[in-house]
């Protein structure tokens, strides 16, 4: 299909799809990774392309490798984080600079360690022309760890039953959304941030195109067990009441059991006096096993707690260190001046 839209008898405009492309200690990957995507991108001609690459406060040599990247090929933009912000504040920084300037027609979202094939962007886009709104990449096969796996396969069931909104299973930030779907994720403000809750929360018409996921080239996962539980808190917390809805139902348990084993006691204490043996290790054992469980509710609830306060501070989500991208890129930005993000973005020099 042709890249262009017909403007009442004026010269074609060309369609616009940036890429959003998080970055965190990826120099081994980046210069592959963009000569994948160039390649890949070159097969619509009729498109023009913006490569928005944010590096996350990387502690290696990503942003130089950057750098050399722009010098090379000036559709690459540089979003520079003054410290490690996290993968979902990254990704919201590229789309808050994309929405901020109407910059894009559409926006692809994908990391940068090769997992993400730049050739599957190609089916979301022709997705998106066909009518679509979002296009996300629904896992078919991962080159994963079984423990990776089988941790995956826990979070989504877990989610499923808990969140309030259908969120798709075996799907990541690899997905493709229209500007109207950008504009309206750019509201969402908080924090604690699950892009892919986020989505599904905004609606439009949403498909899903099945892909096999491929092994990292090379590097480490920016994804260590403790920023996953992290994130899958994130997940569960930021779309569901559900947990504490359970803690109501299991005090209440807790009490028709205590409950009925008060009327036992006093039935044996009335009518079976001869039977009544001294029970300190039964009641040690169930102090120790109540006072567990409200330990456990008062973290739930705190961790509700926290993401209130946290959100209360209304700090930002980020500061810009520096935005390095063509004047031409930003429509609507004037010449020679970085763009400014929607609320929660920092200063930009």
């Amino acid at each position: 299909m042709d890249g262009t839209v017909e403007t009442g008898g004026e010269t074609p405009v060309r369609r616009r799809v940036a890429y959003v492309l998080p970055v965190y200690n990826e120099q081994d990957n980046i210069a592959v990774f963009h000569e994948a995507l160039v390649g890949a991108t070159s097969a619509r001609a009729d498109l023009d392309f913006e490569f928005v690459y944010v590096d996350d406060g990387s502690r290696d040599a990503s942003l130089e490798r950057l750098v050399e990247l722009r010098e090379r090929d000036p559709r690459v933009t540089i979003v520079q984080f003054s410290r490690n912000y996290g993968h979902q504040v990254a990704v919201t920084a590229g789309l808050d600079l994309v929405a901020g300037t109407g910059a894009a027609d559409a926006v692809v979202v994908m990391d940068t360690d090769l997992q993400d094939p730049p050739r599957v962007s190609l089916e979301m886009i022709e997705r998106w022309e066909a009518g679509a709104e979002v296009v996300y990449a629904q896992r078919r096969t991962r080159k994963d760890t079984a423990f990776k796996r089988a941790t995956a396969w826990g979070f989504y069931w877990v989610l499923d039953r808990l969140a309030s909104i259908e969120i798709p299973r075996n799907v990541g930030d690899f997905r493709l959304m229209d500007a109207r779907v950008v504009a309206e994720v750019a509201r969402y403000r908080e924090h604690d941030r699950f892009l892919r809750g986020i989505v599904a929360h905004v609606g439009f018409r949403q498909e899903a195109l099945l892909f096999d996921r491929d092994e990292r080239y090379a590097g480490e996962s920016g994804y260590p067990l403790r920023k996953m539980i992290g994130f899958a808190a994130s997940g569960i917390l930021g779309f569901s009441t559900a947990p504490l809805k359970m803690i109501s139902r299991l005090g209440f348990a807790i009490s028709a059991f205590s409950l009925l084993l008060a009327c036992y006691v006093l039935g044996v204490r009335l009518f079976m006096p001869e039977e009544t043996v001294p029970g300190w290790a039964f009641l040690g054992v169930g102090m120790f096993m109540l006072s567990g469980i409200q330990l456990v509710m008062m973290g739930v609830i705190g961790s509700y707690l926290g993401r209130v306060y946290v959100e209360a501070q209304d700090r930002p989500l980020y500061t810009l260190a520096m935005v390095a991208r063509d004047p031409a890129s930003g429509r609507g930005a004037p010449a020679g001046e970085a763009p400014q993000a929607s609320r929660g973005a920092g200063a930009v020099s």
